[in-house]
């Protein structure tokens, strides 16, 4: 195939098509996992913010009296409190059996204490330097130094239900921002190597899906080569005949009709063989199955014997035919085209058959199939002929193929017809000593 420049500029073609639609389906895809991603650690974060303030909120708000102050047993909760009416004292607690202590005293969190006023109270853990607008519950906020913080604020209320303050609780994102650094890394490492596999992948995959068009092309080609040259020879003694008169000054009339029968034969060729090859252009374009009706077997045999007797019996070949079956054999089809399969092969057996040979045909009921074998006692095809035999234009013998008139197109047209009507056609042969054509069609 790369040595047709057409069919390797096609598979090139084809492959950046599927280079191409695939690169963009695993860009999407991999944009689409991203954002997924993105949306679930981002929720994540936000219901492990609002499960801490929830926390808090709840163990905090029965604690405070007065608004605007805090009270003493805070601390008790918070034991990193730093409030700034007093010395702050780095001090911690043996109390880290609470949950709210295992996230509040890590360096991903802080709490800002504010009161009405939105003066700071007090404030637990590293309070980054950040502006904050008071007006806004959850706030995406960044320090002087570029680092991210993600803050949520809500107010509390003190044991009586009245407003004491507001509390706020944020994160750093730096955990957060490593790990989408990260992800993002990984998908622009994997995106070119993704391609690279996926260009190696789509030449191969061009390769296979053009494989059977570059079949039926080269068979189309050796087909076309093989027209030219059944009709070359023909016509070239046709021209020679014609020739050859034309530069005579008279032509007596024995010659003249010489001259028009060998005419008149290489046109019959000619006929024939554009016959044969219209049968089989119409039998590969039929794609639905004709009107078929019952086809009586036993009579298509019967009448075919007694049409081919005379060449038979012309050749000195015994011409014998054996219905094994009790009752009459249908099958569906269509019946000038079921005489042109039996009458191929039965023709064919004739002619390569020796002299005072034998050719015996048979017909059986075999698990509802019709099968009918026809063998005879010629010389046989050779092994490394029986796979090619029915191509078309394949000739085993071609001396003899040539003496006999063959078009090499007979079993071809045979094999069509069988497969139009659903069966199947099979050869044994041992050279010397003759071959067998099993043909079997579904019976009615």
């Amino acid at each position: 195939m790369n040595q047709n420049n057409l069919f390797f500029r096609a598979r090139w073609r084809l492959a950046i098509w599927y280079s191409g639609v695939m690169g963009i389906i695993l860009c999407l895809a991999g944009a689409g996992a991203y954002q997924m991603m993105v949306h679930a650690h981002w929720q994540g974060l936000q219901d492990e913010i609002e499960a801490v303030a929830g926390t808090l909120h709840d163990t905090l708000e029965p604690m405070l009296q007065q608004p605007d102050q805090m009270n003493p047993y805070v601390q008790n909760v918070l034991p990193n409190l730093c409030v700034v009416t007093e010395p702050c004292a780095n001090t911690q607690q043996n109390l880290s059996d609470r949950h709210i202590l295992g996230v509040t005293q890590t360096n991903d969190y802080y709490i800002h204490f504010r009161d009405r006023n939105y003066q700071t109270i007090a404030t637990v853990g590293n309070l980054p330097d950040l502006e904050v607008n008071r007006d806004a519950v959850w706030q995406m906020l960044r320090d002087s130094q570029g680092r991210h913080y993600y803050q949520f604020s809500l107010l509390l209320k003190n044991s009586a239900g009245l407003p004491w303050g507001y509390m706020q609780i944020g994160r750093s994102m730096a955990d957060y921002d490593r790990h989408l650094s990260e992800s993002k890394l990984a998908l622009l490492l994997g995106l070119p190597i993704g391609f690279v596999v996926i260009a190696i992948a789509s030449w191969y995959l061009a390769k296979i899906a053009m494989q059977p068009v570059y079949t039926s092309y080269q068979q189309i080609q050796q087909f076309t080569a093989d027209v030219a040259h059944e009709l070359r020879t023909p016509l070239a003694s046709i021209m020679a005949t014609v020739e050859s008169s034309l530069a005579m000054d008279s032509l007596p009339e024995t010659d003249s009709r010489s001259i028009l029968s060998v005419i008149e034969r290489q046109n019959g060729r000619l006929s024939q063989l554009v016959g044969d090859l219209l049968l089989l252009s119409r039998l590969d374009i039929e794609t639905d199955l004709p009107k078929f009706s019952p086809c009586c077997l036993n009579d298509i045999l019967s009448d075919l014997v007694e049409e081919l007797a005379p060449l038979a019996l012309a050749s000195d070949i015994s011409l014998n035919l054996d219905l094994k079956t009790e009752t009459s054999l249908f099958v569906m089809g269509n019946t000038s085209q079921l005489y042109r399969l039996f009458s191929n092969l039965i023709a064919n057996a004739i002619q390569y058959s020796n002299l005072n040979g034998t050719v015996s045909i048979s017909l059986t009921l075999q698990d509802r199939e019709a099968i009918i074998h026809i063998r005879d006692t010629g010389i046989g095809i050779a092994a490394q002929d029986l796979p090619y035999i029915f191509d078309r234009f394949y000739r085993a013998d071609r001396d003899r193929s040539r003496t006999t008139g063959g078009s090499g197109l007979g079993l071809a047209i045979a094999k069509a017809i069988a497969h139009k009507h659903r069966g199947n056609i099979q050869v044994t042969s041992e050279l010397g000593k003759g071959s067998e054509f099993n043909v079997s069609l579904k019976s009615v």
